[in-house]
């Protein structure tokens, strides 16, 4: 059992590096080679933990190799666009003109049903507001709306809004954020002194949020 219990955490973070490695998109946005790899990592993972009688190695191994080959297959893709439409497809409108086309429907195996669930998620319910929708290479659909169907901005209605600033979690539970005090351009000292001007104690703050112009936030632990 100690070995099994062993063998499944050694796995477990070959394949927590093998994502990171692969990239971030890994996690949200597979195409069809991420998609492969990924089932495969987790088939060979699944079956070295249940046989301790077989090297880990066995599982190790493959598991590196399909990791190469998604590297170097992705960084080919990036290079020859040629090849990354033979793999990954192109996108494909379903909506063109406020139109759905249903003979691209049916060549994606897509109901209309699918389609108009797919709108409902992105806050569509009709198909007349929109111009044109896309099924992108990673299922995902993407859509222009009608612009009667769109809400005003700002910039249509003649307002000009004052810019933002991004604002990042330089505190979280009590512990501080180096990465982000680093892009708003803050250290630790600042951080203790504006603890200090709140009669604060690290220990006592749930979230900090800073901007590079030091406007802070802080919300305290629940007490």
């Amino acid at each position: 059992m100690l070995i099994t219990i062993i063998r499944t955490a050694l796995l477990y973070t070959v394949i927590i590096s093998a994502v990171r490695f692969m990239g971030k998109r890994q996690i949200s946005e597979l195409q069809t080679t991420e998609l492969v790899v990924t089932m495969l990592i987790s088939d060979i993972a699944s079956m070295a933990a249940q046989n301790p009688s077989q090297p880990l190695l066995y599982g190790i191994i493959p598991m590196g190799v399909l990791i190469v080959m998604e590297v170097i297959l992705s960084g080919a893709m990036i290079r020859s666009g040629r090849l990354r439409r033979l793999i990954c497809g192109n996108p494909v409108i379903v909506i063109n003109k406020g139109v759905v086309d249903g003979r691209q429907l049916r060549r994606l195996r897509m109901s209309v049903l699918d389609l108009s669930e797919a709108l409902r998620q992105q806050n569509i319910f009709s198909f007349e507001d929109v111009q044109y929708a896309i099924v992108e290479t990673n299922g995902k659909l993407s859509v222009l709306k009608n612009p009667e169907a769109e809400n005003p901005t700002m910039k249509d209605i003649g307002l000009t809004p004052k810019p933002k600033e991004l604002e990042a979690v330089v505190v979280s539970d009590g512990e501080i954020n180096s990465g982000s005090l680093s892009f708003c351009g803050a250290s630790e000292s600042d951080v203790q002194g504006i603890l200090k001007k709140e009669k604060l104690k690290l220990k006592d703050v749930l979230i900090m949020t800073m901007n590079k112009s030091r406007k802070y936030s802080i919300t305290q632990v629940p007490k």
